[in-house]
C-alpha cells in the first residue's frame, strides 16, 4: 500500500477558526439573505422568549364559553391584532425609530395597560426577550443597556423592548412589525391547539388564511404614532383579566 502524502498548511494559508466556546457579537445584516435567516431565527418557536405561555386572553375566552369553534377563533383573533395594531404596535415602531426614548415609552406602555393579567404578561415577555437576544446576539447597544442601569427600562414592557431589540440587530421597521404581527398570530393558532378546540391542521389553515387580514391591519397601524394608542376590544381586555380566577388554567395570560 502506498503511502499517502500529507502536506501541513502554513500558518498563513489555514482558514479562520470560528471560536468554540463564547459569546461572538454578530454585526447587522448586510444582505438580504443574512437578514432572512434572522427573522426565520427570531420567529422559530425554539427562541426562547416565553410567549407560548400565554394565550392572549384566549383560554379566558374559551372556558367562558365565548370561542368555541374555529369560526368563533377566526373572529377573536381578528380583534386582537386589531388591538394589537391600535395598541402595541405604536411602540414597536416608536421605539425602533428613536431607541434613546425607551424609558419613556416603557413607563408610557405600564400606565396603559391597565389590565393586569396583560400587564403583567407583556412585562414577563419583553425581559425574556431583551436576555435572550442579549445572550444570543450580543450586540453593542444591547449590551450598552444592560450595563447602564440609567437607560435600563422600569418595567421591561415586550412592545417597546421589541422595537429596540430589532433596532439592534439591524432589522427594517417594517419587518419589525410584520414579526410582531406573525408571532402574536402564531401564538393564538398554538394556544388553540393546546387548548384542543381546533386541530393543528385546521389552526395552520386559519392562520394561512388570515395572514392577508393581518397585512392589512399591520399597513394601516404602521403609522400610528404613541399619541394614538388605543383599546379597540374591550371585550377581550375584560376576558383576559379574569385569567387568574380560572379554576385549572394552562397558560399565565
Amino acid at each position: 500500500m502506498l503511502p499517502v502524502p500529507v502536506r501541513r498548511l502554513d500558518e498563513a494559508d489555514e482558514a479562520p477558526r470560528e471560536p468554540i466556546l463564547g459569546f461572538v457579537p454578530i454585526k447587522a445584516p448586510a444582505d438580504g439573505a443574512a437578514n432572512e435567516w434572522l427573522l426565520w431565527q427570531l420567529a422559530d418557536s425554539a427562541f426562547p422568549t416565553g410567549g407560548f405561555a400565554h394565550s392572549n386572553g384566549l383560554e379566558a375566552a374559551w372556558q367562558h364559553g365565548e370561542v368555541r369553534d374555529g369560526a368563533q377563533l377566526a373572529g377573536f383573533i381578528e380583534a386582537s391584532l386589531r388591538q394589537l395594531g391600535h395598541g402595541a404596535l405604536p411602540f414597536v415602531t416608536a421605539a425602533h425609530g428613536e431607541p434613546d426614548r425607551l424609558g419613556e415609552l416603557d413607563r408610557l406602555c405600564e400606565a396603559f395597560l391597565t389590565n393586569h393579567v396583560a400587564n403583567r404578561a407583556s412585562r414577563l415577555q419583553g425581559r425574556a426577550l431583551l436576555a435572550s437576544a442579549e445572550r444570543i446576539f450580543a450586540p453593542p447597544a444591547l449590551r450598552r443597556l444592560k450595563e447602564s442601569p440609567e437607560h435600563e427600562p422600569p418595567c421591561g414592557h415586550l412592545a417597546p423592548i421589541f422595537g429596540v431589540v430589532a433596532r439592534a440587530l439591524g432589522l427594517g421597521r417594517e419587518s419589525a412589525g410584520r414579526l410582531f404581527f406573525f408571532l402574536h398570530l402564531r401564538s393564538l393558532t398554538a394556544s388553540a391547539v393546546r387548548l384542543g378546540f381546533v386541530g393543528p391542521l385546521e389552526a395552520q389553515a386559519l392562520q394561512h388564511r388570515l395572514g392577508p387580514r393581518a397585512e392589512g391591519i399591520l399597513t394601516r397601524c404602521q403609522d400610528l404614532a404613541v399619541d394614538a394608542i388605543a383599546v379597540t376590544a374591550p371585550l377581550l381586555e375584560l376576558w383576559q383579566g379574569t385569567q387568574d380566577r380560572l379554576y385549572s388554567r394552562l397558560f399565565q395570560s
